[in-house]
């Protein structure tokens, strides 16, 4: 598909909607073919039937032609609706599209994301694209059959004077085509300079709470008008080079009237035209001229869409760092054994986060890795899930590496409760179905009460119904933590990891919780992630990692008796 031109990646799109286009291109043919026929019948009867007293044959035209534009009204209806709702179902079809390529692309591109300036292009740039998708064959078409018809009628009643027509055609042309780089360029600042207002908004407004703390709701502002800036001088660079271009453009259809009234004035005065001729000629003229003018209007609806294009074609064609091996085969029947060998990390080249680190995790057995912030320990977990891929060494389970296995096999069989919890603008309900999408309603009551969240759930307005607010806002940090801990019991995964999983609960709950991962952990490989060393004493291992390397390894009564970086950080927090 990326060796196909822009061009044809976008023509493809119509292949599922086929006879809908065609249903368009057919009541457009007819829209035209009445705007070419009309004048030359006019011209007919004005000659013909009225000089000669044929008024039936006068008064059939007039009806003929009231019922051809009837009819006309129809199709346009048709062009209108039906073609708007062809553009509308194209759009849904590469939002689908990217939709889908968004979820297979990793933590990195996202890493280097904002998520306003997705949005923009999974909306607005689609937006522009259905307008093209629409108007784009319907306006070309159209344009087309009825200049070419317009100009052979014009050639039938005077030719010379359309030659005279034609040699302005050329200009217009030229002048099109100057223009039209420009307005490229100016319609792909505009876009990046919503994307960046978009991008704006949305980190403002998630951020809203943290802004009012602060009490920096200027500051906010006064970074959204700089950005708001950026848009509106885009949009400025834009309307000026669109007004040269129609500017332009009127200049020269208007002229063609003028010229058609000299000339045509000429040669009636030279007795080679006569009065109805040129008056047919006239209306001709408008003809000629509409599909020039519909075409302008074109140029600028098909510079917007194909620059939203291009920069939707830029993200489809954003190839995932990691993704499945040709040959990569489900992981079966997993035990949990975990080998990390040699690995080495770093989120850029400039920077290394884990450096040759090697352990290993028996089936069933809890590790606890501990150590300062930033030493690897969060690392350690994204790696288990290929969140990321290693930049050397190899990471494995039941000893097939990662990345001779599918990711989805892979991740099925892993559980995380991450530090930050993210909880979706959905029912409580929902946001624990998550864990697991085909469990009843029963399992997860089972789950929430396995998870200490139950009772908590009970009390809330609508039960379990009740809606959690953007990213859980209504739900206390405990609770958000245990809605998310609640997932992991319903999905029920032979390997967790739990990054500082207990971490915004209260002792007593944290008791409890604790207590209910232990008993969850048997018989499972556990990975545990905590700053409270008070959570992991009973693991059966404990890494202490900083800087990127293991600098211990044992048991909680082992390290203690080293008298290490272990004992020195258990000393620390039992001293507070």
């Amino acid at each position: 598909m990326k060796k196909k031109s822009q061009l044809s990646r976008f023509v493809g799109y119509y292949k599922p909607h086929l006879p809908l286009f065609i249903l368009d291109m057919f009541c457009a043919l007819i829209i035209s073919a009445v705007d070419v026929i009309y004048p030359l019948y006019s011209k007919i009867a004005l000659e013909q039937y009225l000089p000669s007293g044929q008024f039936e044959a006068f008064f059939t035209v007039v009806i003929v032609f009231v019922a051809a534009h009837i009819l006309r009204a129809i199709f346009e209806y048709v062009v209108t609706a039906i073609g708007h709702y062809l553009g509308v179902l194209m759009e849904a079809d590469m939002r689908r599209d990217l939709f889908s390529h968004l979820q297979k692309l990793s933590f990195r591109f996202y890493d280097k994301s904002r998520t306003g300036v997705l949005m923009a292009r999974v909306t607005h740039d689609l937006f522009e694209i259905t307008e093209l998708a629409h108007h784009g064959p319907e306006d070309v078409f159209i344009s087309v059959v009825t200049f070419l018809g317009a100009f052979a009628v014009m050639l039938t009643i005077e030719w010379r004077l359309a030659l005279v027509l034609m040699v302005s055609v050329p200009v217009m042309i030229l002048v099109v085509i100057l223009l039209r780089k420009r307005m490229n360029d100016a319609s792909r600042k505009v876009k990046e300079g919503l994307a960046g207002v978009n991008a704006s908004i949305e980190s403002s407004i998630s951020g809203m709470r943290v802004a009012k703390a602060f009490n920096n709701e200027e500051y906010e502002i006064d970074k959204f008008d700089r950005g708001n800036g950026i848009y509106v001088r885009s949009r400025k660079g834009y309307y000026k080079v669109m007004g040269e271009f129609f500017a332009s453009l009127e200049f020269f259809t208007s002229i063609l009237k003028v010229v058609v009234l000299g000339v045509g004035g000429y040669m009636i005065m030279k007795n080679r035209m006569d009065m109805i001729a040129l008056l047919t000629f006239t209306m001709y003229v408008a003809s000629f001229t509409s599909p020039i003018r519909k075409l302008a209007m074109f140029a600028e609806t098909y510079v917007m869409g194909m620059t939203g294009f291009r920069r939707f074609q830029e993200l489809l064609d954003t190839e995932p760092d990691i993704e499945d091996a040709p040959d990569a085969k489900p992981l079966k029947n997993v035990r949990g054994n975990i080998e990390f060998s040699h690995v080495r990390f770093g989120y850029d080249e400039n920077q290394t986060v884990l450096n040759d680190v090697s352990f290993s995790i028996k089936a069933g057995d809890t590790v606890a890795l501990v150590g300062p912030s930033g030493g690897g320990k969060t690392t350690i977990s994204h790696l288990l899930p290929r969140f990321y891929e290693p930049s050397s060494g190899s990471v494995k389970i039941d000893g097939q590496d990662l990345k001779k296995v599918t990711m989805r096999s892979v991740r099925e069989s892993i559980g995380i409760v991450q530090q930050d919890v993210f909880l979706f603008a959905d029912t409580v309900r929902e946001n624990i179905r998550y864990g697991r999408t085909d469990a009843t309603d029963e399992e997860i009551v089972a789950a929430a009460k396995a998870a200490e969240i139950h009772d908590d759930i009970m009390a809330m307005p609508d039960g379990y119904d009740t809606v959690v607010g953007e990213r859980g806002t209504t739900l206390s940090g405990g609770q958000k933590q245990r809605v998310s801990i609640a997932r992991i019991f319903l999905k029920n995964p032979p390997i967790l990891i739990l990054d500082e999983a207990t971490s915004a609960l209260d002792s007593v709950t944290e008791a409890r919780i604790t207590a209910s991962l232990e008993r969850l952990s048997k018989g499972r490989t556990s990975i545990i992630i905590a700053h409270r060393l008070s959570t992991i004493r009973n693991a059966d291992e404990i890494i202490v990692i900083d800087d990127g390397i293991i600098k211990e390894r044992g048991p909680h009564d082992a390290l203690i008796a080293q008298n290490g970086e272990y004992a020195r950080l258990h000393t620390a927090q039992a001293g507070n």
